[in-house]
């Protein structure tokens, strides 16, 4: 867990980006938002959905930084937005049933 976590505290991506991200993840919703992403009918562990996550956004900076034709930055910000959700899922303290 600390590894992923580790990973995505050493990305570095524009702060436009990264402020864009931080504004939406206020309203994110893994049983919304993340089959969007990820295609799954069951949702996958926190930290098994930001590795997958971590991937799509990894391509997504490649064709960013490639300048490619098919790049969309509302797609980008919205996978940062998952990935900031996820990772707070996974910090998030566990609590016991009582």
């Amino acid at each position: 867990m600390q590894d992923v976590l580790s990973a995505l505290n050493g990305l570095r991506r524009p702060p436009l980006l990264i402020r864009a991200a931080r504004i939406g993840v206020c309203d994110y919703n893994r049983t919304v938002h993340l089959p969007r992403h990820l295609g799954a009918a069951t949702l996958p562990r926190a930290a098994e959905a930001l590795i997958r996550l971590m991937e799509i956004e990894a391509a997504l900076e490649r064709d960013r930084t490639a300048r490619a034709a098919g790049y969309r930055a509302a797609r980008h910000v919205d996978v940062l937005i998952a990935m900031m959700g996820e990772a707070r899922h996974l910090r998030a303290p566990q609590t016991a049933p009582a």
